[in-house]
């Protein structure tokens, strides 16, 4: 079989690790992640118990995985990117404001799951800071792209886009006071270059 071609069970078995992050996805969301066992993740994915295991073996690793599949269905990756090539400042600020809105958009669910899943284990802990770390080295750099146009310090102005960044904000806006998505862009865009430059 040529290189970088799977067989038929290694595509098997990624669609069943798949399917196991799906189900657990939910479980979390419906009941936290510390309640949900591996015995419900594999009876609502359809699966034997012994099936998670030899999966992922716990549950932070399922964890991972559910982080992994948001931020490949956010185009996380590829969004950060086309902010970084805009040549405008001021539009590249507000798209930055766009990436944020999108990956929330798109799974604000798991960053309920990660706070959530905080008070588990130190290595589940580590997990979530590592995964996390990814996103704010991403807000990070976008400002410091933009540092000879910053009215303020660049520690500062970071600092702003992490606070309003910061899972509350989108929580209160947008899930308990009703905003859109596209409401809570234009308040983190135009807040960003208010104060920024």
């Amino acid at each position: 079989m040529p290189e970088g071609v799977k067989s038929y069970r290694q595509v098997q078995a990624e669609e069943t690790r798949v399917r196991i992050a799906q189900a657990a996805r939910r479980l979390f969301a419906a009941q936290g992640y510390g309640a949900t066992s591996i015995d419900a993740i594999a009876k609502d994915a359809g699966v034997a118990t012994r099936t998670v295991y030899s999966a992922f073996g716990t549950k932070r690793e399922i964890l991972s995985l559910i982080c992994d599949l948001w931020l490949q269905d956010a185009g996380a990756l590829e969004r950060a990117q086309q902010v970084f090539a805009i040549e405008d400042p001021v539009a590249r600020l507000r798209d930055g404001a766009g990436w944020l809105t999108n990956l929330y958009a798109a799974g604000f669910d798991v960053v309920l799951i990660f706070e959530a899943a905080t008070d588990e284990s130190a290595e589940t802990r580590a997990l979530l800071r590592s995964k996390l770390a990814g996103r704010n080295q991403v807000m990070d750099a976008i400002i410091a792209s933009l540092e000879s146009d910053l009215r303020v310090p660049l520690k500062q102005a970071q600092a702003v886009y992490r606070a309003l960044a910061a899972p509350g904000v989108y929580q209160e806006l947008v899930d308990e006071s009703g905003w859109t998505p596209a409401e809570f862009e234009t308040f983190v865009a135009d807040s960003l270059q208010r104060q920024l430059l």
